[in-house]
């Protein structure tokens, strides 16, 4: 499956030079979505996942569909101020600006093994933050599963010894 092919690229947005990858044109197809959902579970499977991490708000759209078919739990990631118990928070810079995100102290415990889900890999900087909250709560990130990376802003380099899969490259 092509799922390129159903990915818009809107040039300028949000801010110029920027290529945003939208991804609501490949969700809106049930089939499409699905697809991508159970190509991902194929490239994951076989690793020992407890639970399903993904930073808001498209990681919750690749996540928790991903933890539904693998059967596991699914935790969100919120930004800062967004969830109503007591949280953990860490700020991070992505490649048009800053922010905070948050998890709850009881969303991870301790010797879990989470993979983090996100709909893009970029420059790693959600991803890295998303990978400190969790080991902050005393998991061990064992994965990192994209709907899309873009090798050329080498957000591998900040994710080093966990397994990363993804189904489109630009």
């Amino acid at each position: 499956m092509n799922f390129k092919e159903h990915i818009r690229v809107i040039p300028d947005f949000p801010s110029p030079g920027v290529r945003f990858k939208d991804i609501t044109t490949l969700l809106k197809n049930g089939g499409l979505y699905r697809e991508a959902i159970d190509q991902l579970a194929e490239l994951v499977k076989g690793k020992q996942i407890d639970l399903i991490a993904g930073p808001e708000a498209r990681g919750f759209v690749i996540g928790a569909p991903l933890a539904y078919k693998l059967g596991v739990g699914f935790v969100p990631i919120r930004k800062s101020g967004k969830l109503p118990a007591e949280a953990v928070e860490a700020n991070y810079s992505l490649e048009y600006g800053k922010d905070k995100l948050a998890m709850h102290k009881d969303a991870v415990q301790p010797g879990q093994k989470v993979l983090i889900a996100d709909d893009l890999l970029a420059t790693g900087g959600t991803i890295s933050t998303s990978v400190d909250l969790v080991r902050q709560l005393g998991g061990e990130v064992v994965c990192a599963a994209f709907l899309i990376e873009l090798g050329y802003l080498h957000g591998r380099e900040k994710l080093q010894g966990i397994d990363i899969v993804s189904l489109v490259q630009y």
